[in-house]
């Protein structure tokens, strides 16, 4: 935030102001659960994306870019709560939770809705084309974890492909879409990488604070991954040099919270947590990387530091 100074903070307010309009006009009980889902917060990472990839404001349409994104993030995670039957949401109870599968359902339904209808206010026929390419990558993203739930089978490459379309994809569209209305969009192919890179690391550092946790840092239980049978990187790789994890059986014998502790233990005993982490930090450097050609003054060195501090997510 200190790097994009006055401007970025003041196109954060106003895509602040959008969301909690846009969550607002649906009706008391969708206001309700999408309010509640909106102040849940997090860092706004993806608008912040979008601005700091824009060259210059451009004024309503960068806004709605900015919404747009982050109303698909927030849909993806009330749907993923519903289907995960998740009770706690970065440390606060779920729609799930607190109002059951039919109002989580439609509250994921009315913010994705809003999202494309923010960005088809634009007139933007690309702009809209890369939010639903996201959102296309995130449904099968989705599909795909379902399809590998508790299996022993994953690889290292069919994970890193899942990421690639259920997290980085839509790091990869605010790239873009950042380029597009702040009047480079020559450079949205190599912005997109950059941030699918950024998103990459993003993924492979939360898999490993799953492993980790505390609670408190996370949100949600440790080992939740494992309590809902999302086969990740962590777990992959310790299968492979402890033969006990090697040999459990996922579905039969991780049904509690504390089993599922206790296999992180296991997990992290194995050693594998630095060398997801060093993956992790090589994808930060290859986005850095990306940058480094581009031209953009000031806005490199911000760019670079929303990439740090991907990485001091760990930290």
């Amino acid at each position: 935030m200190d790097a994009g100074g006055a401007r970025l903070t003041w196109l954060l307010g106003l895509a602040e102001e959008r969301l909690a309009l846009v969550v607002e006009s649906h009706g008391e009980d969708l206001a309700t659960h999408a309010t509640g889902t909106l102040s849940a917060g997090g860092k706004r990472l993806r608008p912040m994306l979008v601005f700091l990839c824009a060259a210059d404001d451009a004024g309503e349409p960068l806004v709605a870019a900015g919404v747009a994104v982050e109303l698909l993030h927030m849909a993806t995670l009330v749907h993923d709560d519903v289907l995960d039957r998740a009770s706690l949401r970065r440390g606060r109870p779920t729609v799930f939770a607190t109002g059951g599968r039919a109002a989580a359902t439609a509250t994921g339904d009315l913010l994705f809705s809003r999202a494309f209808a923010e960005l088809a206010a634009t007139c933007s026929v690309p702009g809209v084309g890369w939010l639903s390419a996201a959102s296309s990558a995130l449904a099968r993203g989705e599909l795909m974890q379902r399809a590998d739930a508790w299996s022993p089978d994953v690889t290292p490459e069919r994970y890193l492909e899942r990421c690639r379309l259920k997290t980085a994809s839509l790091f990869d569209a605010a790239c873009r879409l950042g380029a597009l209305f702040g009047g480079q969009p020559a450079l949205a192919d190599p912005l997109g990488r950059f941030g699918e890179r950024i998103g990459l690391a993003f993924q492979l550092l939360d898999d490993v604070l799953d492993v980790s946790g505390p609670e408190e840092r996370t949100g949600k239980p440790r080992g939740a991954d494992l309590l809902d049978g999302t086969v990740t990187l962590p777990l992959i790789l310790a299968r492979l040099r402890d033969p006990e994890l090697g040999s459990l059986l996922l579905r039969e014998e991780v049904g509690t919270a504390e089993r599922a502790e206790a296999v992180c233990e296991r997990i992290v005993a194995t050693g594998v947590l630095d060398e997801v982490r060093a993956l992790a930090l090589d994808h930060v450097a290859g986005a850095k990387t990306e940058l480094a050609a581009l031209g953009l003054g000031d806005r490199e060195r911000s760019l670079s530091l929303v990439a740090d501090g991907v990485a001091d997510r760990y930290a």
